[in-house]
């Protein structure tokens, strides 16, 4: 204020005639402080935030390019798992496959082994029936012919206790009676 009362004191009317225009003092002190103002954002200020600007785009393109290689990474990874997921259900399918196949294999084997085994034992069993049965009929064909000729003997009154006579008696009885030329016949009584 000092020095606006002092240039108003050496120029007469300026504040009355002008009241708009800035004093020429106010106007010198402003243009000085505005080049210097001017000279610091110049060299000190827009320099620095330039240098900070330039660091955080190579921050910021840094940050993009390393998430872009992330994403690479994470996008091979997953690739590369689907081809593991695939391949292993390919081989899971594939022992599968191969498990039915053995397992059919082996009933397969296993039925005919049961039934190589029930053929044998039929066969076995077939063979002592047959044996039994002639056992059987022997003993069948001896029984008749002791009885045959005890009764035979009752009726006739006469013993016929040689034996060699016996069997042949008894061999033609029984050959006779398989041939069906003996017919059985009733008594009436």
């Amino acid at each position: 204020m000092v020095l606006a009362s002092v240039v108003a004191a050496t120029t007469p009317g300026w504040p009355d005639q002008l009241p708009l225009l800035p004093h020429p003092a106010e106007l010198i002190v402003g243009v000085i402080s505005f080049g210097i103002l001017y000279w610091l954002y110049k060299t000190k200020v827009v320099p620095s935030l330039e240098k900070m600007y330039e660091e955080r785009t190579a921050a910021i393109e840094g940050g993009i390019s390393k998430a872009e290689e992330a994403q690479a990474q994470a996008q091979a990874a997953l690739d590369q798992y689907n081809a593991q997921l695939q391949e292993a259900r390919t081989e899971a399918s594939t022992i599968r496959e191969d498990a039915k196949a053995q397992g059919a294999a082996i009933v397969a084997e296993l039925r005919e082994k049961a039934q190589a085994e029930a053929g044998r034992i039929t066969e076995a069993a077939q063979k002592t029936i047959e044996a039994e049965r002639q056992a059987a009929l022997v003993q069948l064909r001896g029984e008749v012919g002791r009885l045959s000729t005890d009764l035979a003997s009752r009726i006739v009154g006469e013993s016929l206790e040689d034996e060699t006579r016996q069997k042949g008696i008894v061999e033609r009885f029984l050959s006779e009676l398989e041939a069906g030329e003996i017919k059985p016949e009733r008594v009436d009584s």
